[in-house]
């Protein structure tokens, strides 16, 4: 997949440790971006950083915690010390957790808001004035967020993590009417089911049996057609903005 648009851009992902992240940061890097790696898990970037080097690309690892506003602080400059301002943000980090409401899982709830919606909004601050800077400049700047079919179509037992990407499209949907104005396009991609670590992080036994049963019955979306649907969407030209993406599994459409 090659996205020659991609070569000049400066890139932070977050959620770079697997899954989308890890996939769009290889194919952005692979196209020519300089990409920042955002993550909690050490481990994971440093070896994505590397295996991106050995290619021919440019990757640096920042360990990082969205749910921490000094973690991105620090992260942000440490993004900035090394490549200065980004013109593409791509906020992808993000977690599912599912139980019924009753079961009153605010540890559940909490984590979800402060990641999905919060961590969002914390790494939107951190970079506004560099896509602001790039705009100015001429340049294309982007802030895409991976949202989720979550976000208008609901699913028993999975309420919170609904509101947090409904939440996050709206954000998205807002933002535009902020960003637009300054030559800043904000796009919205929401995903259906699609082969990533998500499914781990339910502990209800019932729930992760059920989550199974759609996967092994519905041939899923991988990480990569994501990555490429980003990277397709930050490589259109400076003045088209693909505002609002749904990508769902054939047999799930």
């Amino acid at each position: 997949m090659s996205y020659p648009a991609l070569a000049t851009r400066t890139a932070v992902v977050t959620g770079a440790a697997s899954g989308i992240g890890a996939a769009t940061a290889r194919l952005l890097a692979a196209n020519g971006a300089r990409v920042a790696l955002l993550a909690r898990r050490t481990g994971r970037i440093d070896a994505l950083a590397a295996e991106i080097a050995a290619t021919g690309g440019q990757a640096l690892a920042v360990t990082a915690d969205i749910t921490d506003q000094a973690s991105v602080d620090a992260a942000a400059k440490a993004v900035h010390d090394a490549y200065g301002p980004v013109d593409l943000v791509i906020n992808n980090a993000g977690v599912m957790l599912a139980n019924p409401l009753a079961d009153g899982r605010i540890d559940e709830w909490t984590r979800m808001i402060d990641t999905n919606l919060t961590g969002a909004l914390r790494i939107v601050r951190a970079f506004t004035a560099d896509l602001t800077e790039a705009a100015d400049d001429g340049r294309t700047a982007d802030l895409v967020n991976v949202s989720s079919i979550a976000s208008h179509v609901s699913f028993p037992d999975y309420a919170v993590y609904c509101a947090t990407k409904a939440a996050l499209t709206q954000l998205s949907t807002a933002l535009r009417t902020e960003f637009g104005p300054r030559d800043v396009r904000v796009s919205a991609i929401e995903p259906g089911l699609t082969d990533t670590e998500l499914r781990g992080h339910i502990d209800n036994p019932a729930l992760r049996e059920q989550l199974g049963g759609m996967f092994a019955a519905i041939p899923t979306l991988g990480a990569d057609d994501i990555a490429d649907l980003i990277a397709y969407t930050a490589s259109r030209p400076r003045h088209v903005n693909l505002r609002h993406q749904v990508v769902l599994p054939t047999r799930q459409a």
